[in-house]
């Protein structure tokens, strides 16, 4: 998750420019890059998958996402997709807990 404010008028191409320049990271990583606009009520998502990119938009027509307001000075954050969905779905994610995922045992 890219944190701040990002032009909403840049496509794939402007994107992943700002994944390899300003984030310092590869734009055809297994990664989901989440970027939202100054007023938290658009995001876009892009990811590589096999032999291209996608790009994925969502405008809330009322509300915001709870994009944080200030990581210090990281550039990006990580997020599981738990907590993805959870911002999608305009929740509080930073503060959310859920249960932690355990590995199944063998029934007696």
């Amino acid at each position: 998750m890219a944190t701040g404010h990002h032009d909403m008028r840049k496509s794939i191409n402007g994107l992943a420019l700002v994944v390899a320049d300003t984030l310092g990271l590869d734009p055809v990583s297994p990664h989901w890059f989440v970027f939202c606009n100054r007023g938290r009520d658009r995001i876009k998502i892009l990811h590589w998958d096999t032999n291209g990119f996608w790009l994925h938009c969502r405008r809330l027509e009322q509300g915001r996402f709870h994009w944080p307001d200030d990581a210090g000075d990281a550039l990006a954050l990580a997020v599981t997709a738990r907590q993805l969905r959870w911002l999608i779905d305009g929740l509080k994610w930073q503060s959310a807990v859920a249960h932690q995922p355990m590995a199944p045992r063998a029934m007696r």
